[in-house]
Order: C-alpha cells, then sequence, then structure tokens
C-alpha cells in the first residue's frame, strides 16, 4: 500500500503577512472608534464590552488584549478624542498671533469644529449624566479634561489683562463663564438637538458668535464714563 505523503503548507506570502501586521496595528483604534460611538449612544453604565468587540469586529478577549477592563477603554477613549490634545492647543496658543479677543474667538471656533460638531462631544453629556455613579471615571476626567481645560482658558484669559485689552478677573470663576457655552451646546447637540430638524431656528456656530460677542463687551477694558455733570437746585428768585 503506498504511504500518504502530507502537503507541506506553504508559507505566508509577504503581502498577506504585511496585511495581517496592518491589520493588528489598526484594532486599538477600530476599538476606540467602536467604543465612543457606544458610549455616546447608550451611555457608560449600559454599554458592554462584547458589544464594543462586537462592532469593532473582534471576540471580546482581543479587546481585553489591549484594553483590561471597560473603565481603561473609556479612559482611553477619553485620551484619545480629548485629554491627548491639550498639547496641541497650548502649543496653538503660544504661536497664536493676534489680540486675545481674536484668540478667545479663535479658540471657540477651533473647539466646534475639532470636538463640539463630532461624536466627541457626547462624552461631556455622559460624564454629566453619570459622574455620581463612578467616582473613579469622574475624578480621571476632572483631572485629565476639566482641570487642563479650565488651565487653558485661564491662559487666555491672562494673556488679555496682561496686555490691557481685558479687565482684572477673578479667573478661576471666569473660565467657567467662558466654558459654559460649550457645554450647553454639547447637552443640546446630544439631547434636544438630536430630535429636533435641522435648521429649526437654531444655528450652533451663530450661537457662538453671539455669545462671544456679548462675553467680550464684559471682558474688555473700557475708560470710566464721564461723570454725569451735577445740576444746581433751582433758585427761589427763579420761581
Amino acid at each position: 500500500m503506498p504511504s500518504s505523503t502530507s502537503t507541506p503548507t506553504a508559507p505566508a506570502s509577504p503581502a498577506s503577512a504585511s496585511k495581517r501586521e496592518r491589520r493588528k496595528e489598526a484594532r486599538p483604534g477600530e476599538l476606540l472608534e467602536a467604543a465612543l460611538e457606544l458610549f455616546v449612544e447608550k451611555g457608560f453604565a449600559a454599554t458592554r464590552v462584547d458589544e464594543v468587540a462586537s462592532r469593532a469586529g473582534v471576540s471580546k478577549g482581543t479587546l481585553f488584549l489591549y484594553f483590561p477592563s471597560k473603565e481603561e477603554l473609556f479612559k482611553a477613549v477619553v485620551r484619545e478624542n480629548i485629554a491627548g490634545r491639550f498639547a496641541e492647543w497650548n502649543a496653538e496658543l503660544e504661536s497664536f498671533e493676534g489680540s486675545a479677543s481674536d484668540l478667545l474667538r479663535y479658540c471657540y471656533q477651533v473647539w466646534w469644529e475639532r470636538i463640539g460638531c463630532t461624536k466627541a462631544s457626547g462624552i461631556t453629556k455622559l460624564m454629566i449624566s453619570e459622574a455620581q455613579n463612578f467616582p473613579e471615571i469622574t475624578l480621571f476626567y476632572q483631572h485629565e479634561v476639566i482641570q487642563p481645560g479650565q488651565a487653558l482658558v485661564r491662559r487666555i484669559l491672562q494673556r488679555g489683562i496682561d496686555s490691557g485689552e481685558f479687565r482684572p478677573l477673578d479667573l478661576n470663576h471666569a473660565a467657567y463663564v467662558v466654558v459654559a457655552p460649550m457645554i450647553f451646546l454639547m447637552m443640546w447637540k446630544h439631547s434636544v438637538g438630536a430630535c429636533v430638524p435641522e435648521g429649526a431656528g437654531f444655528a450652533p456656530e451663530k450661537y457662538i458668535t453671539a455669545h462671544v460677542d456679548a462675553l467680550l463687551h464684559g471682558l474688555c477694558a473700557a475708560p470710566d464714563p464721564a461723570p454725569a455733570p451735577i445740576s444746581s437746585p433751582p433758585s427761589f428768585s427763579s420761581l
């Protein structure tokens, strides 16, 4: 009886190996994108890691190779979309040429384009909705997003004060005034704004312009108005 021989397996081609390597390198980004979508759609508590893995096209075990827990996955999403960009934004502040008013307008515009009108803005609504239930996540967000964000705003305001363009301010609380419309827009986009038809009378870009104009009229230094002349009381002879 002739002996059977097994056919040797052909080695993988360099092209296919390269493709698999590129796919492996892309997995963290694909997982973060899927996680961002689900966290924004469902919230932190309701999102399951197996859903994230399924949307990214991998197994749950593969997800845990990159992110050991749902908490660490969420932190990575925040760093990828918001916290990891503060170095870039601080560098832009340092290199900006123009007035503090122009810088403030520019920051609102850039924030809307890069965060506000994107899916990443839903992270803020998630935090406001669920912060009380997840104190560890809340402390992380406070440390990596809120504090650096407020520090960046304070630097912009201080720049205007130093140049004489803005009047002296309580910087810690003025920073909240600057950030407030951003929070409003993020909450609006992922609540009422998701339910009303487009063009229903509210345009975020125009709202930002109106708010900046109102804000700057409150910030800008202006000369003290001349005191009104004090009129002399009428004399009895004129009565």
